[in-house]
Order: structure tokens, then sequence, then C-alpha cells
């Protein structure tokens, strides 16, 4: 169905009909309910814990379990918000949380996986990207430099390609 033939069909409805079936979904799909909720109640803050809680729980389990080391956690998390229309400083805060939850890590333990930096050197990128596009780099910068400076102290593979991404922004 096209979103003509929805208008179409929902123009055609009581306003009573439109209800029902919104609160119809409301019930039946979670993403639905998960976006009324936070359309009703924005409680971004405490997003944010639950998403730093999640993100860190993935290199420093809390149930003794050994650390999946996933990436992917964190981009579910940050397209969530984003589909929710979360606010660009708190989307930037878990992009860069990520990355250094990961430099404590491997601050702690040995990484032989090259895949692992060079993931985190993609998000970095992204996330470099993001915070142009958003207007929010100048809020972000002493963390993206903060960010490098690990790499570099912990020795990371392409510690020059971080450095690279922080060039093209005159330090």
């Amino acid at each position: 169905m096209s979103k003509r033939d929805l208008k179409k069909y929902l123009s055609e409805l009581s306003k009573d009909q439109v209800a029902e079936q919104l609160l119809e979904l409301y019930s039946k799909f979670p993403d639905v309910k998960t976006y009324y909720d936070f359309v009703f109640n924005p409680n971004e803050e405490k997003l944010l814990r639950e998403a730093k809680i999640k993100i860190s729980n993935e290199y420093f389990p809390i149930k003794g379990k050994r650390p999946k080391l996933r990436r992917s956690t964190a981009h579910k998390i940050i397209k969530h918000f984003t589909s929710l229309g979360v606010d660009a400083f708190v989307i930037a805060d878990i992009m860069l949380y990520n990355i250094e939850i990961a430099q404590v890590y491997s601050d702690k333990y040995k990484i032989s996986s090259d895949t692992f930096y060079k993931s985190f050197y993609t998000s970095f990128s992204q996330s470099a990207s993001f915070l142009i596009e958003k207007g929010i780099l100048e809020s972000f910068q002493v963390r993206l430099q903060r960010i490098t400076e690990i790499t570099i102290s912990q020795k990371w593979p392409n510690q020059y390609g971080f450095s690279a991404i922080m060039e093209r922004f005159d330090y």
C-alpha cells in the first residue's frame, strides 16, 4: 500500500475508527508502543543510561560471562535512537561512548583481532561525520581528541587513521 492509498483509506474512516486502529497497533506491535511511549514521555536521560549499560555489558558483563565485544549492539541502539528522533547530542554521546568503552577494554586486555581495530576506526569515522553533519563537532572535539590520543598510547595498528581524521579538523 502506498502512502497515498493509506491517506485515502484513513480519510474514509471516522475519528473513532482511526483511534481504534491506533490503539490496536499500539497493543499489537512493540515498535509502535515504544515510539508512542517516547513521544509522550521523552526521557532521553533514562534511554542514555540504559544504552550505556547495554554497551558496557558487551565488554564488562555483569553476570561473569565472557565479553562478547559486539559493536553491533551500539549500532542497533544508535539506529533505534535515530528512528525515535532522539536529540543529536545524545546520539553522538552514545557513538563516542561505544569507542571509549572499547578503549577501556583494550587497555586491560590484549586484542589480537584486526577486525576489532578496523571496526572502531569505522565507528570513529562515522561519528566524526555525524558530528559535522549535525553541526555539533565543536561540542565533542575534546572527546574525539582524547580517543585519538588513546589509540596512539595503546598503539592501535590503525592509530594513524584516527590521527588523519583529526587533522581534517585543523588541530
